[in-house]
């Protein structure tokens, strides 16, 4: 598909009402579409570049600095000419779901509430309460909630046989 040339950028578009926007012919639309795909393309890489720079610079300084502080895992606060670099390492915890029901199983069983210890959510997978028979599937409606996202539009060219 060929786009026109006088597409706006991205900053004059910012500067456009939404309403004199969305009056523009549906070619430019489509433009400024793939215009601001590939600007968001080009932002993801770059910030993922710039953090790999960033870790490469500062990932054994930090990693030093917790250890210090006899730490695996935090945040440490760095000096960098002018500059205070605060380097972030989140700690994360996966826990083994079987494992995990076999000590709420016997906590429970030692007549404690596991529910003092370990946090349970329930949950119905939409396709799996599609496949409930109707009258189950009726018991479980006071429980279910359905609600709506944000809505999206996305312009593509009609495909001509």
């Amino acid at each position: 598909m060929t786009y026109p040339h006088n597409i706006p950028g991205v900053n004059e578009m910012l500067s456009l009402p939404a309403g004199e926007l969305a009056q523009v012919p549906v070619e430019l639309l489509a433009a400024l579409q793939a215009e601001l795909e590939h600007a968001g393309k080009q932002l993801k890489a770059a910030t993922a570049r710039f953090g790999t720079a960033l870790e490469v610079r500062y990932a054994t300084r930090a990693a030093e600095a917790r250890r210090a502080c006899g730490k695996d895992t935090g945040t440490v606060r760095l000096v960098d000419g002018d500059y205070a670099v605060v380097a972030d390492l989140s700690k994360r915890v996966d826990w083994d779901q079987d494992k995990l029901a076999g000590i709420a199983a016997s906590i429970a069983a030692a007549g404690d509430d596991p529910a003092e210890f370990i946090d349970t959510k329930l949950t119905v997978a939409e396709r799996k309460y599609s496949a409930l028979p109707e009258a189950w599937r009726k018991g479980f409606e006071p429980a279910r909630r359905v609600g709506s996202g944000k809505a999206s539009f996305r312009l593509e060219p009609v495909k001509t046989p």
